[in-house]
């Protein structure tokens, strides 16, 4: 029986260079021609459509050419995809990216490095470990710093209290206390998990009326554990909770990691933006005393997913991240690799996303993205705090707005208003107007507006606002608020 020849030309190869430029091409064309007659943030579809139509597709009979194929992923993905460039889009933690990160991506793709190895990367080993070098200056650590890219704030988190565990080893996991405040993100309790430590072993320190961590209360936490011979392995400041922006006291919370010998992690993966603004970098001021900085380029420094990483003031302390395996990273190797110091072996070159970006625009046009989205939440704020149908829960510290619609000259409990609330939001996104996303103040209901598009005027969130509040009066005086349902409670 003959053998029909093996089909190569999709092989990303010199010898079919001619194939690559044209389905590249017709793949570019598709999303360009899409993105031009995107309308709104989202189109409402429900999940439970969306699941059956993916559903459907037969994955073992491919599909005849490129045209059917991107027409089948405009059907399933495109034509209902959250578009995070709209400046009707304020709900979570997901910026608009710049033009030569996605340039950057086209070249991580094809090559398909692997930043492990410097046999896998070569000069991407150095770019990455030049960008890492960068960051930590910009922190304001000296030269034994050191760290690695990361998929995102979670790894990176995880790994900075992976390396404060380190320094504990003969401690039993039951004695070892991370302090974190009451905002923190909750990457922190996921770690403790995952390190085999516990949720338990997680102290949550209140925060002040700004809700940043109150260092008198972390001075009591740290003192009752020490009292009850537990061991402070860490503590964890945020550089940008996730609901306020909110910065802890990053010089007093380093006096007590220090007076206590914890470790301190500085969750900066929202506020690292700051490092590179021309106006508010000294928001940041302590962070050049922490052990271990999370940053999220992925965030504030507008870069596609995923561009994160872990820096640590000392490179020796990644000790508790290597392993040396004889057919990758040998002990006698000579060789620079990242993998010494990755949770991660397998890494795609995501550093050449941001080195584009920096040698493109440079880090002030990027802090000037920045700023201009702190001061768009500042003017939103002046614009919307007196109406008297809104409840803004506190003035925002980075670019986030909390919220939630209260009608004016009605009596209603919080539950209810919760209610009233979560089915806005649900309203929303089912119009594909616009998409708020949805958080508690303890324990109450409110919405969240996450500014992070530098194209957006104070005018068109203002109108994100407006649509909130005309939906919320006519909700109000259409249904009886405790009976009012989230529709499918929409994007948890």
């Amino acid at each position: 029986m003959r053998v029909p020849p093996l089909p190569l030309h999709h092989v990303f190869h010199p010898d079919n260079a001619d194939h690559y430029a044209d389905v590249i091409g017709s793949g570019l064309d598709h999303l360009l021609r899409h993105l031009k007659g995107v309308a709104g943030p989202a189109t409402g579809r429900q999940p439970d459509e969306a699941a059956a139509r993916v559903a459907a597709v037969d994955l073992d009979r491919p599909l005849d050419g490129i045209d059917a194929v991107l027409g089948e992923v405009s059907e399933l993905w495109l034509d209902d995809a959250v578009w995070f460039h709209e400046k009707r889009y304020a709900a979570h933690l997901n910026c608009p990216v710049v033009v030569p990160a996605l340039l950057a991506e086209l070249f991580v793709a094809s090559v398909n490095s692997s930043l492990d190895t410097f046999d896998q990367s070569v000069g991407g080993t150095f770019i990455e470990r030049r960008l890492v070098e960068w960051t930590a200056g910009r922190i304001g650590f000296g030269p034994e710093a050191d760290g690695v890219f990361t998929s995102g704030g979670s790894q990176s988190n995880l790994q900075g209290l992976l390396l404060a565990r380190g320094r504990h080893e003969r401690v039993p996991a039951e004695r070892l206390r991370i302090l974190a405040s009451a905002e923190s993100h909750f990457s922190v309790q996921k770690s403790a998990r995952l390190l085999g430590l516990g949720e338990e072993s997680v102290v949550s320190v209140p925060t002040d009326a700004r809700h940043r961590m109150d260092p008198a209360a972390l001075e009591r936490s740290l003192a009752a554990c020490t009292d009850l011979g537990l061991r402070p392995m860490a503590v964890v400041a945020t550089a940008g909770t996730t609901d306020f922006g909110a910065i802890d006291p990053l010089p007093e919370v380093a006096d007590l990691a220090r007076a206590y010998d914890a470790w301190l992690h500085v969750d900066a993966a929202y506020g690292g933006g700051l490092l590179v603004s021309p106006t508010r970098r000294d928001r940041l001021d302590g962070i050049d005393r922490a052990d271990s900085v999370t940053v999220d380029f992925h965030k504030t420094f507008f870069q596609p997913v995923s561009s994160s990483a872990i820096i640590v003031r000392d490179r020796a302390t990644l000790r508790p991240a290597t392993w040396h395996a004889d057919y990758l990273n040998p002990r006698e190797a000579t060789t620079p690799n990242q993998v010494d110091k990755s949770l991660q072996t397998t890494r795609r070159f995501d550093a050449l996303k941001l080195w584009l970006t920096l040698r493109t625009m440079g880090p002030e046009l990027v802090g000037r993205y920045v700023d201009a989205v702190i001061d768009l939440a500042t003017e939103v704020h002046r614009r919307v705090v007196d109406l008297p149908d809104l409840e803004c829960a506190a003035a925002p510290e980075l670019s986030t707005l909390v919220l939630r619609y209260r009608p004016a000259g009605r009596e209603l409990d919080d539950a209810a208003l919760g209610r009233l609330n979560t089915a806005i939001r649900a309203e929303l996104y089912a119009s594909g107007t616009a998409m708020v996303a949805a958080t508690k103040v303890d324990g109450v209901q409110f919405l969240k507006l996450t500014l992070l598009n530098p194209m957006a005027t104070a005018d068109d969130v203002v109108g994100i606002i407006d649509t909130v509040r005309e939906v919320g009066e006519r909700l109000a005086g259409e249904l009886d608020p405790p009976a009012v349902v989230p529709v499918a409670e929409v994007v948890r």
